[in-house]
């Protein structure tokens, strides 16, 4: 089956969908209108097709949040699931925007679930002061030339607030710029 619908960005198109909690920080403040972009189009197919399940990838976990809120608050019959992220067998999250990356960048970007295995590695050992992990995290990742960090957040389940102590069962995001392409990565602490 094809679904193909209509034009969904008509000309002089001016309402828009908005969350405004679980999309404030991290990737919303990186990209201030992206939330409203995903939210109006998830919104629109949510009701042209009417489905009762909606499947979103966890490695975009603030999205899937977003969503989440979005059905929930406008009542919309659908349960959203989350798929876990698929890893490629270097760790790497698999994503379309791998294929921008050089043999060297492609490298360089196991950068960020080295970061991931090394926050794990830290709350198991006790370690709980957040400001002092994202400090050292962003150090090893800049440790690679191509990488530079957009940003590194621990932030608890809910409201996808931030915390500064970080405990078991915490989230963590990253957003890092590999040479020009910017990758996200996400995992439970």
């Amino acid at each position: 089956m094809i679904f193909a619908p209509p034009e969904l960005y008509e000309k002089g198109h001016s309402t828009f969908v908005m969350e405004e909690a679980v999309s404030k920080g991290m990737e919303g403040a990186s990209r201030p209108a992206h939330f409203r972009g995903v939210a109006t189009v998830v919104a629109k197919l949510f009701n042209i097709v009417l489905p009762e399940v909606a499947i979103f990838g966890a490695k975009d976990f603030q999205q899937a949040a977003v969503i989440r809120r979005m059905t929930r608050d406008l009542n919309f019959p659908t349960r959203i699931l989350v798929a876990p992220t698929v890893r490629e067998p270097d760790g790497l999250a698999m994503s379309s925007r791998n294929k921008y990356l050089s043999a060297e960048e492609r490298t360089q970007a196991r950068c960020l679930w080295l970061a991931i295995q090394s926050a794990r590695e830290g709350v198991r050992s006790g370690m709980q002061d957040g400001i002092k992990m994202k400090e050292n995290l962003r150090a090893e990742i800049e440790k690679n030339p191509a990488a530079k960090v957009d940003y590194i957040e621990f932030f608890d389940l809910e409201i996808l607030r931030p915390v500064t102590t970080v405990k078991r069962g915490a989230q963590m995001a990253l957003a890092v710029f590999v040479g020009k392409t910017r990758l996200i990565d996400n995992a439970r602490l």
